[in-house]
C-alpha cells in the first residue's frame, strides 16, 4: 500500500509532458491558466455538468470519484460507462486533438487501475474523446500502458518528496506551456533555492 500522500491522477498526465511542470504545479503550488487551460476547464465543466444518466442500455457516471490504495493515486473519472455484463468502460473528455507523447493515454490506465481495484473486476479498454474531432480513440490497456502508470506513480512520489526541480525541457513543449514564467530562468523560489543549495 502506498503511504503518504495521495497522488491526483492528473499528475501522471503532467509527469509524461513535462516532470518540471508537474512537480512546479504538484509540490511547489504553481498554476497559471493560459488559454489552453481555461479552454480545457471549461470543456471538463460541461461534461461533469451533464450529470449520470441512462441511454440505450448504457449507464453514464460523470464525474466519478477514482482511488488506488495500492498506487496512492485519486482523483475523478470525467465519464465511466457501464453496461450489463461487460467491464466498466472509462471515457476521458480533451479539448483538443491526440498528442503524441501518451500522456492521454497514461491518464486514461490511470483511471482503469482504480476502477479495477474499487470495483475488482478487469477493465480491457477505454476511451479518449477529443473536442477538436468529435471522436473517440479507444485505447487498450496493454500491460506495457499499465507498467507505465505504475513506474510514473512511483517516479513522481519520489520527485514530491525530495530533491531539486527536474531540468529544463527547452524544446518545443515549453512554447505553449502557462508556466513557462514560472520555469525560466529561475523557477519557483524554493525550487530555485534547493537547486542553489545542492549545487554548493
Amino acid at each position: 500500500m502506498a503511504e503518504r500522500f495521495p497522488i491526483p491522477l492528473s499528475a501522471l498526465q503532467h509527469w509524461r509532458f513535462c516532470p518540471r511542470q508537474c512537480v512546479l504545479i504538484h509540490r511547489e503550488g504553481v498554476w497559471k491558466d493560459n488559454r489552453f487551460t481555461a479552454e480545457g476547464e471549461t470543456f471538463h465543466e460541461h461534461v461533469h455538468e451533464r450529470g449520470e444518466e441512462v441511454r440505450g442500455g448504457v449507464r453514464t457516471v460523470r464525474g466519478l470519484t477514482l482511488c488506488s490504495q495500492r498506487l496512492g493515486l485519486i482523483g475523478k473519472a470525467d465519464a465511466v460507462e457501464f453496461r450489463k455484463g461487460q467491464p466498466p468502460f472509462p471515457v476521458e473528455y480533451k479539448r483538443g486533438r491526440p498528442k503524441h507523447d501518451g500522456s492521454d493515454a497514461l491518464q486514461l490506465c490511470a483511471q482503469a487501475l482504480c476502477l479495477e481495484e474499487m470495483l475488482k473486476v478487469t477493465i480491457p479498454h477505454g476511451a479518449l474523446f477529443y473536442g477538436a474531432s468529435r471522436r473517440r480513440q479507444e485505447v487498450a490497456f496493454s500491460d506495457p500502458l499499465r507498467n507505465g502508470v505504475i513506474g510514473a506513480a512511483k517516479a513522481i512520489r519520489l520527485a514530491l518528496s525530495e530533491g531539486p526541480l527536474p531540468p529544463l525541457a527547452e524544446d518545443q513543449r515549453c512554447k505553449n506551456c502557462s508556466l513557462q514564467s514560472w520555469c525560466e530562468p529561475l523557477g519557483s523560489v524554493s525550487g530555485y533555492l534547493r537547486e542553489a543549495l545542492n549545487e554548493c
